[in-house]
């Protein structure tokens, strides 16, 4: 379904819409746009994914037993001596 909507842009928007039409690289300013918002939508689905995978690491990590911890001194002990 294609619904119609008015869009405002500023003068540098609307430049860069009509270049990239004129330039071929998008038939109509509608489907510059709407590459666009889906790009958006992309960036979105790939920026919860990477949250959701980020908050599971965080809690695996919380759920290690204290036994498990590496401590800093272990953890960086190789740059020390390098540095």
């Amino acid at each position: 379904m294609t619904l119609k909507t008015p869009l405002s842009f500023t003068d540098r928007h609307h430049n860069f819409l009509m270049a990239k039409v004129k330039q071929g690289t998008f038939a109509t300013a509608s489907s510059a746009v709407a590459a666009a918002i889906e790009q958006l939508i992309e960036d979105e689905v790939q920026r919860e994914n990477a949250l959701q995978a980020v908050s599971s690491a965080i809690s695996e990590r919380m759920e290690m037993p204290r036994s498990e911890f590496v401590s800093g001194e272990t953890l960086f002990r190789s740059a020390f001596q390098r540095i």
